[in-house]
């Protein structure tokens, strides 16, 4: 696309300058990032404010004033009902930019978010809460989907990837920035530090709406829709340059190209791309049975069913989400320094024992000498962090790059398709059975988790191929030399994996 176009095996670049339509697309990322991270980390912390809990589910904090487990599917509901949004959202939002256009559908995901927002400050009862869950979800859907499309386009070949690299980092800040926030509000006075904590988003997302409004419409909105003059005119002003012609030229072709492909999802269920099929779904699998999306979601009612105080485990929070956010700064920099499976292999390993240290220092800091509780609680943080930073630098950004590195042009819109489905979905399900693990077997959920990370570890060194430096035609090969995958992709199959004419 603008910026950058995959030709072949190489990438073509394009001259262009740092003019307002990138900044604007710069600072709105950043936007995007932080307010994505917030709705991600701020329901756990809220979810286990005593004000919140009066409020809304007094029986909860009943159980939990007597040290008891508790187990509400409504208040899971509360966090996971913004996931199966987002995926909702996700199955339309192609449709929808196709119709309005890129920077419209980013303007309306604000609205979404910031009309969510408000129904959960003015909240009155769980369905208002919920139904705003649901209409940020909905927003995050549309936006996410919008928005990479969006930085593809106009991302300068000079910084390519950075909006990328920064989009999520960005969201590990969010993250943070809600940690942060709910520890500030946890203990207000007034019991109304959980409506502050859920007020923050409609900040953000009217400035993003405000903002959005500045950036350009993209040349292939205008390519898609016929008014070719006018797209190149637009591809002057975001380049800041008057020599476009190549690139405008392999705009068109992109367009033509895309059109081109037809059927992907029969071509998917064809027997030679059974490998890409299988990572589609596998990957998004094991990524969010890693469970790293429960430490992220429920952290504090994590501390405080170990035994932290409530100021302790929002703290803790803080600790562990401050050092995500690090590790997710210092993988940016290392994730193309080394081999893929090596990272995957590795961060697995340190993930499982992290995980371990964990499990072991739950149970003997609850059913040993109470005294001891403190210096389990210590380890018990420490063991979050090394577990949640070897997720940071390995199936983090790897869970979504190694993908796009391994479907090919005919199969690439389905195959992306099921892989946001099936992380979507899977974050939706283990979010809302949880507390429910929690109950049933306690600290074993680590080791639950600890026992997915070792299939996960022995299925990549099995059978995922080193897909670093490889173009897309090249994984044909790649396919055909593995031990296992040769005996689906034939050497004389016929196989898309580009356009030749694109």
């Amino acid at each position: 696309m603008a910026g950058t176009f995959l030709y072949g095996s190489s990438v073509k670049s394009y001259p262009g300058k740092f003019t307002n339509s990138v900044f604007w697309t710069y600072f709105v990322t950043i936007l995007w990032g932080l307010l994505f991270g917030y709705n991600l980390g701020v329901s756990g912390g809220v979810s286990s404010m005593d004000s919140f809990l009066k409020n809304f589910f007094p029986e909860v904090y009943q159980q939990e004033k007597n040290i008891k487990p508790w187990d509400d599917q409504t208040l899971t509901l509360f966090t996971s009902s913004l996931y199966l949004a987002v995926l909702v959202a996700s199955v339309f939002a192609s449709t929808v930019i196709r119709l309005i256009g890129r920077r419209t559908t980013m303007i309306c995901a604000g609205v979404l978010i910031l009309g969510g927002a408000e129904l959960n400050d003015f909240a009155l009862n769980v369905r208002m809460l919920i139904v705003g869950r649901i209409l940020i979800g909905l927003g995050i859907g549309c936006a996410n989907k919008s928005l990479s499309i969006y930085i593809s386009e106009v991302d300068p070949y000079k910084h390519i990837g950075v909006l990328n690299m920064m989009f999520k980092f960005t969201i590990t800040v969010g993250i943070f920035v809600a940690n942060v926030i709910n520890y500030n509000y946890v203990e207000e006075e007034n019991g109304e530090g959980w409506r502050y904590s859920l007020r923050f988003p409609t900040i953000l997302a009217l400035i993003i709406i405000c903002s959005a409004s500045s950036l350009p419409r993209l040349p292939s909105f205008f390519i898609e829709h016929g008014l070719d003059g006018k797209a190149k005119s637009k591809l002057i002003e975001i380049r800041g340059i008057t020599d476009v012609n190549e690139e405008f030229e392999d705009l068109v072709a992109a367009s033509e190209c895309s059109k081109a492909v037809k059927h992907p999802w029969i071509s998917l269920l064809k027997r030679r791309y059974r490998p890409q099929l299988t990572f589609a779904i596998a990957i998004p699998f094991f990524q969010q049975l890693t469970g790293m999306n429960v430490i992220v979601f429920y952290a504090p009612i994590l501390f405080k069913t170990i035994g932290f105080g409530v100021n302790a485990s929002f703290m803790s929070t803080m600790i562990t989400g401050g050092c995500h956010a690090i590790t997710t700064l210092v993988s940016i920099f290392t994730v193309d320094k080394f081999d893929r499976r090596t990272l995957f292999l590795v961060g697995g390993i340190q993930m499982f024992i992290g995980q371990i240290f964990v499990a072991i220092a739950c149970k003997f800091g609850l059913d040993g000498n109470p005294e001891m509780l403190p210096k389990y609680a210590t380890v018990t943080v420490w063991g979050i962090c090394v577990y949640m930073t070897g997720f940071a630098w390995s199936w983090s950004p790897l869970g979504w790059l190694v993908p796009s590195e391994i479907f090919s042009l005919e199969v690439r819109s389905a195959a992306q398709s099921i892989n946001i489905s099936m992380n979507m979905i899977l974050t939706f399900a283990i979010t809302q059975i949880f507390t429910i693990m929690l109950c049933h077997i306690k600290f074993g959920l680590f080791i639950f988790f600890a026992c997915f990370v070792i299939v996960m570890n022995i299925f990549i060194y099995s059978l995922l191929p080193e897909t670093k430096g490889v173009s897309i035609e090249e994984m044909y090969v790649v396919w055909q030399s593995h031990s296992y995958w040769k005996k689906f992709v034939e050497p004389d199959a016929e196989v898309n994996t580009t356009n030749d004419e694109c």
